[in-house]
Parts: structure tokens; sequence; C-alpha cells
């Protein structure tokens, strides 16, 4: 296929509906359900769209559903260990006065098919006019208990976080600080039962991370590491220990750190959009799989050992046109399926064949 149209992070698409644009989308929109089955979560012009496998491994597929949520900007989509499927939004709304109001929203679908919550908002963090229309897009991770923590950059270039207590309400807006953030915080959940998040800055990248379950989010030294902003992802690689993966902002290639040691070099032809990875069994191998929209727009996957990045990542071009953010995730039979946006905006999703290692299976569906 030819190369695809370059399209920078705030210009990802989405299908229309007819209507308002759809909101950029991050985050874990490809999932499995507790039953086995996969959703793809996409917006649409003015709300979610979604489909869902009509059987355990497919292939075919039910959908579009629509699910209404006006004034979407940006949608973030985290799946907890329940398999609980939250979406968090970045809510525009034009006032009489002529300003725009800006608030972050929130719905949960709790089983694979149902009927998604109504959204709720959970407010913006400033009252100050200027500062509350700045506010950052929305990220979110879910601890091991079903607890849901929502970061977002403010308008003065610090940190805020919002989370859920014990009792199922929400805590109020809590200033974590920093200074001279970028958008794009990168949020991890492990299963010890602990938060952390990185964030890419002008100067660097700073984390903030819990000691224990439960526990304060404490901020680290910032370190000289420059991240792309909205290029990161986070996987847990071993128990307790996060692998983070980000393009480096002078577009070198791709980068693996985990706190504690020095940053590897991966590779890739990486474009400016983030970076998917899963853990999955390859020829009886435990490997990590990156997924990206390569630089030419196409799709690049990537393979390695599971924190064997310094033995090199095998990096293949599918020569798939995408836009946006590729998503991963792991079918009922142990296949890896990657889901990715077609240049008309359209989800396309394909499926680990058969054979030695990783190979997708030439034909794409259309959904």
């Amino acid at each position: 296929m030819a190369d695809g149209p370059h399209i920078s992070s705030a210009q990802r698409a989405a299908p229309r509906t007819g209507g308002e644009a759809a909101a950029t989308l991050a985050g874990s929109w490809l999932a499995r359900g507790k039953g086995g089955r996969l959703t793809v979560y996409v917006p649409g012009d003015g709300g979610l769209l979604r489909w869902t496998e009509a059987r355990v491994g497919g292939p075919e597929w039910t959908g579009p559903e629509f699910f209404p949520m006006a004034g979407l900007t940006h949608l973030a989509v985290a799946q907890g260990a329940d398999t609980y499927v939250h979406f968090l939004g970045r809510r525009e709304r034009r006032r009489s006065e002529g300003h725009v109001e800006v608030d972050i929203v929130h719905a949960i679908q709790y089983q694979t098919g149902r009927p998604v919550t109504e959204w709720r908002s959970l407010g913006n963090p400033h009252k100050d006019q200027a500062k509350a229309s700045a506010l950052g897009v929305p990220a979110a991770a879910v601890d091991s208990r079903g607890t849901v923590f929502v970061f977002v950059r403010n308008g003065g270039g610090g940190l805020m976080l919002r989370r859920e207590q014990a009792d199922g309400k929400w805590a109020a807006w809590q200033d974590l600080k920093g200074s001279r953030l970028a958008d794009g915080p990168v949020p991890a959940a492990t299963s010890a039962g602990t938060v952390e998040v990185v964030v890419p800055t002008q100067r660097g990248v700073q984390e903030w991370r819990q000691s224990e379950a439960d526990g304060p989010l404490t901020a680290g030294q910032p370190m000289q590491m420059h991240s792309l902003p909205g290029s990161g992802t986070a996987l847990e690689t071993a128990p307790g220990r996060v692998t983070y993966y980000w393009t480096d902002a002078g577009m070198s290639g791709t980068v693996a750190y985990r706190p504690g040691a020095w940053p590897v070099a991966l590779g890739g032809a990486p474009g400016d959009g983030a970076i998917a990875a899963l853990r999955a069994p390859l020829d009886g191998f435990d490997c990590t799989v990156l997924a990206q929209r390569g630089a030419g727009g196409t799709l690049l996957i990537g393979v390695c050992a599971t924190e064997g990045e310094h033995n090199g990542v095998w990096w293949s071009d599918t020569m798939a046109e995408c836009v946006g953010d590729p998503a991963l995730a792991v079918d009922a039979y142990g296949r890896v399926v990657v889901a990715v946006l077609g240049p008309d905006g359209a989800a396309r999703i394909a499926r680990q064949e058969q054979g030695p290692g990783l190979t997708l299976s030439p034909r794409w569906h259309h959904l």
C-alpha cells in the first residue's frame, strides 16, 4: 500500500456519524471481557461506538452500537483486572456567555455486550476560566481492587489526580504538583496492587508511584530522558515491575525504560502516535509485542523477549495503512489480535495465524 497521510496527535482520526467531530482516542480500545469475547471501542460524532465479537474467538462481529456523549474531544479507555471497562472523556460545552466549559466525564461497561452506564462528570479542578479551559486529556489506571485513578495535566502544567474511594464515591481532585508537564500521562497498575504514572515534561520525564497498595503517590526525581508527548505506554513485565515504552523526542526510535535501569533503544521507525504493548507466549517463550504507526503511515509490529529488549527487537512492516494509535489484545484462543483505524477512520482487525513467531492474517476484517 502507498504511504498514508502524516497526521499529528491532535488530528488522529475516528469514525464520523454526522454532526460534531469525533474525539481523539487513546488507551485499551480493544479489550477482552470475562467471557472471552473481544470488544472494540471507538469515538464517533457525539458519543461512543462499540463492536463486539458475536462469539468467542470470532470472526463475526456485531455492531456498531452507539452510546451518546456530546462534546467529547478526547476518549481514553482503561480496563481493570475485574474486566470492567472504563471510559474517560474530556468534554467541551459552549455556554451562552460565549466561553467553553471543560470537564472530565466517566462511564463504565461492566459486562461484554451489556449497556454502558450513564456518563458522570468528574468536574474540573480549576475555578479560573482560563486554567479550566486549558485542562489536558485524561488517562486512567485501575488497581487490583478495581479502584480507578484518573490523571490529567492541569492548566498550570502540573498533574492532577482524582480517584475512587472505598465506598465507591470519588475523592476530591488532588494536586500532585509537577511543572511544565506535557499532555499524555502514562499510568500503570501492577499485580502488587500499586499504581504509578510517568509524564513527559519540557525537560524530560517525571514519575510518581505508590510504595504500597492504597498509599500516596509520591514524586521521584525528574529524569533527563526525552519522551515525545502522547507516545508512551506501560506494560507490567514482571510481578510489580513496569516497563515504559515511548518514542524518543528526537524521533530516533522507540525506547524501553524500567525504573532503576538505563533506557534501551529499540529501533523502529515510529510516527507521532502512541505505542501499544502486550505480553504473549510465542513459540513457547514469554514475549512482548509492540505496535505503532510508523513514519510512513503503516502499522509496524515489533517482537522481543519480555525484559530482553537489549537482545534486539524484530520489527516488521505490515504495510497496512492506519491513522491514530493501534491497540493489541490476546483472544480467548491465545492469538494476538491487533486493531487499527484505517485512513477512512473505520476500525480493522487482524489476528495471529498458526505458524512460528508472530504472523498476522494478510486479510483484515473491516468493522
